[in-house]
């Protein structure tokens, strides 16, 4: 009788190895890509009216928002995972825009404007994807200009469309 119940528990113990093996992989397969966000910086000569740290908010609500679904976006370094990307950048240049020519001229002129520059980094720091974008003020201005300015939305907006086209996995 304990020889039929020793046999039955390593018939069971090995059915679990087994299953543990071929599981464990799939789980692994089905984790998303992790992006840490990192302030960006302004480039040397560049000035730069709003709060970095608010639009570094922005940019990470924004592709939590549109990549939410294709990766894992946090502001933190990611505890136990090996793989994983930082997503850093540099303002390039910045022009205030002017309210008369918009006025007078209508159709999108005079805008507010940034040129920024964008990368990510695997982890061991090399560079798998970098982009350069214009970005402009929306027409109509949006809900977060009295904190972080007409080029929030924009800034985040541009960014999160480029990763979610980029092929760098």
């Amino acid at each position: 009788m304990l020889n039929r119940a020793e046999q039955h528990v390593k018939k069971v113990a090995v059915l679990v190895l087994v299953l543990w093996g071929l599981w464990v992989p799939l789980l692994q397969a089905q984790e998303k890509p992790v992006i840490v966000v990192r302030p960006f910086t302004m480039a040397s000569g560049v000035s730069w009216p709003y709060d970095m740290q608010r639009m570094t908010q922005q940019t990470l609500a924004e592709l939590q928002n549109k990549d939410g679904k294709k990766f894992e976006i946090t502001a933190d370094s990611p505890a136990g995972r090996n793989h994983y990307f930082t997503l850093a950048g540099e303002v390039l240049q910045w022009h205030p825009g002017n309210r008369a020519e918009r006025w007078a001229v209508g159709m999108g002129a005079g805008r507010e404007t940034a040129k920024i520059h964008y990368w990510l980094c695997d982890e061991a720091g090399k560079k798998v994807f970098e982009h350069e974008d214009t970005i402009r003020a929306e027409y109509w201005g949006n809900q977060y200009a009295d904190s972080v300015g007409q080029l929030a939305h924009p800034f985040a907006d541009k960014i999160a469309n480029r990763l979610a086209q980029a092929k760098f996995n």
